[in-house]
């Protein structure tokens, strides 16, 4: 596999949580550990230029559990993931113009692949599209992606000008890789939505079958 060009990491923690009951999702702990903190271990290595977290409100609330920068939407009204992934790449034109490439995940991620970022520039670049996403066990992943910042003002302008919100239609607008990964013995990209999902990744963590 190439060299990794530079990229920057941003670990997406702007949702409501509704079906775990409000709060901040990458707060909750699993193993002894915050989700945020187990996803912050195994992307920040993959990251040459660093990791943000973007989420909303107050950032005083992660002071005690992530060190980066917390970066909200640039656009009221919580509009979901991609105002997420601008916040972003708009944190990468204004703080690192070096850097090409943004790679987000979910904050609710905890067994990301140590190859993801890897492997998504290697996608990207086979495919000759501008976008890669992950897929495990044939289920797309749209918000763990790689997106260039050269997009930028493209994505202002559709989720501003049309209101767009749908992650999947900007990528099929603009066209996208698919990175594969096993969904065995554990998705790597299992994300924790309820009660019970935690209790799955409890049972995982605590077995160590998680790569």
């Amino acid at each position: 596999m190439s060299a990794v060009p530079p990229t920057l990491g941003v670990i997406l923690a702007g949702g409501l949580a509704r079906r775990m009951g409000g709060g901040d999702k990458p707060l909750l702990r699993l193993g002894g550990q915050t989700l945020l903190a187990r996803v912050a271990a195994r992307f920040a290595p993959q990251c040459a230029a660093g990791l943000i977290l973007n989420a909303n409100g107050d950032p005083a609330r992660f002071a005690g559990a992530f060190a980066g920068p917390v970066v909200p939407d640039p656009i009221p009204g919580a509009p979901g993931p991609l105002a997420g992934v601008l916040a972003a790449l708009d944190h990468a034109a204004a703080h690192h113009p070096e850097v090409d490439f943004v790679a987000s995940v979910a904050g609710d991620t905890p067994f990301l692949p140590a190859d993801f970022v890897a492997r998504l520039h290697a996608s990207r670049a086979a495919a000759g599209t501008p976008l890669a996403t992950a897929v495990s066990g044939g289920r797309s992943h749209f918000v763990d992606g790689l997106w260039p910042v050269a997009l930028r003002e493209d994505l202002r302008a559709a989720l501003v000008e049309q209101g767009l919100r749908r992650v999947g239609q900007w990528i099929a607008d603009h066209g996208a890789a698919q990175a594969e990964w096993p969904a065995e013995p554990v998705d790597p990209f299992l994300n924790l939505n309820t009660p019970e999902d935690l209790a799955v990744a409890e049972a995982i963590a605590a077995r160590g079958s998680a790569g």
